[in-house]
């Protein structure tokens, strides 16, 4: 499972099963394995703050991508993020811009 079969029909599905898809991937996919259960609540959070927007056809903007990678690097002790979970969430973002 890619992150391309989640984002599919993004815009139609209900949020449980848009967050049940990616569990799935976060569990099954081996390039996400690093990321324990946290940060896939931390990448769950990310992808809720901006769900309204993308729906409406708004997708993530690069500056905003900076600003949230930015943040979690200087709160990644406290988040307990590693720099290859910092990459993971990153490219997962990235997926959502334009």
């Amino acid at each position: 499972m890619e992150i391309s079969d989640v984002l599919k029909d993004f815009k139609d599905k209900p949020s449980y099963l848009i967050e049940r898809k990616l569990n799935e991937l976060l569990r099954r996919n081996s390039r996400y394995f690093n990321l324990d259960e946290k940060n896939r609540k931390l990448v769950f959070s990310l992808i809720k703050k901006y769900k309204e927007d993308i729906r409406r056809g708004i997708s993530i903007s690069t500056e905003r991508i900076k600003r949230e990678t930015y943040t979690l690097y200087r709160n990644r002790l406290k988040h307990n993020l590693t720099e290859e979970d910092l990459k993971d969430i990153k490219e997962i973002l990235q997926f959502f811009k334009s």
